[in-house]
């Protein structure tokens, strides 16, 4: 009777474990069989779910994008997601540090969100405000879609109301602080990245289109044509590009808006700063047009255009989209410094580089150093486009890993 009671356990042991690697035979051939469905899929697939596949599988990338997504619908958004209106001034807060969101107040009781009444005052022996919360400070609670001034969404759907804030009456929401007239830091910035991720794009797509047609035609026809094109971007490369800033500056009519006349400038200077890229997509295309299938597709009587889009320029896809990930930020870094310069975007029109002009005095930075935010937020932006682009190129390049 003992015996049997001893083999028992072991003969469950054996079971268990049977029956676990059962079990993990099991998950390994659904893999498989999904693995091979996935390869199925993708043996057919276009160009374009081919890269979509492999840029899914970036550690960093894919979170990038939709980060860089959440940035510019904030930006499309801004007039709804900022609590207060880009030029609205609150006197009696005047720099006045980030505002805190307590769920705890000092009795140590939990609440909805809320924030505290402050005074700011003007130090006299400092000579810079300070903000401090009174003892029988007045609560104000942080509500969704709170009512407000009337405005437009988007230019032109009729809006009353804003994500969040504490109301019109009450103690003013400045989640990144104020400014030297107790504008609220945090609504300009989200209402400045409208103009700082938009403005440049015209003059990105003008320069690009113009550089891998111009840069196609030049490397797959060589002779004359070449001559020509490569004489021009010669030409084009030698004017100095701030001269020439500051020159259709003056030129542009008086009456123009700051981002009217930083959107001309822009387009005007995109029909001169397509040569970098035309050089590089020529040098491509002509250690391309010589293999095996280009001219295939030349003896199947294809045309020369169909030759250039279908057969050549795939071949440069990864350069190509690292270059409009960059040129994208470089030109968003280009309008904040101009701007920051006084040569881009000029106040009462607000950007991120108007914005860092307030932070061009040394003690002013050091006593209010939220103003430098607006430098952070572009940091943050750029970072994300170097990301996804380095993300895309991995998944364009066929010899990547």
């Amino acid at each position: 009777m003992s015996t049997k009671l001893e083999e028992r356990p072991v003969e469950q042991e054996h079971y268990v474990r049977e029956r676990g690697l059962e079990r993990l035979e099991e998950l390994k051939s659904r893999r498989g069989r999904r693995q091979q469905k996935v390869q199925e899929r993708l043996r057919d697939a276009a160009q374009s779910k081919l890269v979509w596949h492999r840029f899914k599988k970036h550690k960093i990338a894919p979170i990038a994008l939709w980060l860089l997504i959440l940035l510019y619908a904030t930006a499309l958004l801004s007039d709804f997601v900022a609590p207060h209106s880009v030029q609205q001034q609150f006197s009696e807060h005047q720099y006045n540090p980030p505002t805190l969101v307590r769920v705890i107040d000092r009795e140590g009781s939990w609440h909805m969100p809320f924030i505290y009444e402050t005074e700011t005052a003007l130090d006299p022996a400092t000579f810079s405000y300070k903000t401090t919360i009174p003892d029988d400070a007045e609560r104000f609670p942080v509500r969704l879609w709170v009512p407000s001034e009337e405005y437009r969404l988007l230019g032109f759907i009729p809006m009353d109301h804003r994500l969040f804030g504490t109301g019109e009456d009450a103690q003013p929401l400045l989640l990144w602080g104020s400014d030297n007239l107790g504008r609220d830091l945090f609504s300009r910035i989200v209402i400045a990245s409208k103009v700082s991720l938009f403005v440049g794009l015209a003059g990105v797509l003008i320069s690009f289109v113009l550089g891998v047609i111009l840069g196609g035609i030049s490397g797959y026809f060589g002779g004359r044509i070449d001559s020509v094109i490569q004489r021009t971007i010669d030409f084009l490369i030698s004017i100095p590009l701030i001269p020439l800033w500051m020159a259709l500056s003056a030129a542009i009519p008086q009456g123009w808006s700051g981002i009217q006349t930083y959107l001309a400038i822009t387009v005007i200077l995109s029909l001169v700063g397509w040569t970098g890229l035309a050089r590089v997509v020529r040098g491509k295309l002509m250690s391309l047009r010589e293999e095996d299938y280009v001219t295939a597709a030349r003896i199947s009587s294809s045309s020369h255009s169909k030759i250039i889009g279908k057969h050549l320029l795939p071949g440069v896809t990864s350069f190509l989209i690292v270059h409009i990930t960059l040129a994208v930020p470089g030109m968003i870094l280009g309008e904040t410094t101009l701007s920051f310069l006084g040569l881009g975007i000029t106040p009462p029109d607000v950007s991120w580089g108007t914005l860092l002009q307030a932070a061009q005095d040394v003690t002013v930075v050091a006593n209010y150093p939220w103003l430098l935010l607006p430098a952070v937020v572009l940091v943050y932006a750029v970072v994300l486009f170097n990301f996804v682009g380095d993300g895309l190129r991995d998944a364009a390049d066929p010899y990547s890993r």
